[in-house]
């Protein structure tokens, strides 16, 4: 059952190893992650924090596909908001001070696109993880009760060595 063992770790942590609440921040985390543009230090961060975190990570994984697809349509939508901040004159130092530190500049914050994709995340991840915290919690039981009917389901949760659902 050797070859089962990457569906089974998916298929638990998407569904067993889940609270409604590690669904949602899961979810928000992976839009905010999903926004931002990768191939830079902020992507690269975020992921390694949405990978440390204890958030489901099939949830924010599939999130963050979503979200990706999502973000390049709204790339008209960030850029005006990436470009207001960044000529924004009170933020003028803040962006002098960024620009000066080691590691920032990787972070690719000037690039208008970057700025307002992370911005727009920020901005939504409260009321994006509030919403969808009630949803997992009615989707997640029976979700669980739905997959336990079928016997594949049984042999990625490893009941094909004890007869039950581990």
């Amino acid at each position: 059952m050797f070859v089962l063992r990457p569906f089974r770790l998916f298929f638990k942590a998407l569904i067993i190893d889940a609270s409604p609440r590690q669904m949602a921040f899961g979810f928000a985390l992976g839009v905010l992650v999903g926004l931002v543009p990768k191939g830079n230090l902020l992507a690269i961060g975020l992921m390694m924090l949405m990978c440390s975190l204890r958030v489901n990570l099939g949830v924010g994984l599939a999130t963050v596909f979503v979200a990706s697809w999502a973000g390049m349509l709204l790339d008209p939508i960030t850029h005006r908001i990436g470009e207001f901040l960044l000529k924004s004159e009170p933020l003028r130092p803040l962006w002098e001070t960024m620009i000066d530190t080691a590691l920032l500049p990787w972070t690719d914050f000037n690039n208008t696109v970057v700025l307002g994709s992370f911005s727009l995340g920020l901005v939504a991840f409260v009321p994006l993880y509030f919403l969808s915290r009630p949803v997992f919690g009615l989707l997640t039981p029976r979700l669980v009760a739905w997959a336990q009917r079928f016997r594949l389901v049984s042999l990625l949760w490893g009941g094909e060595l004890t007869g039950k659902l581990a």
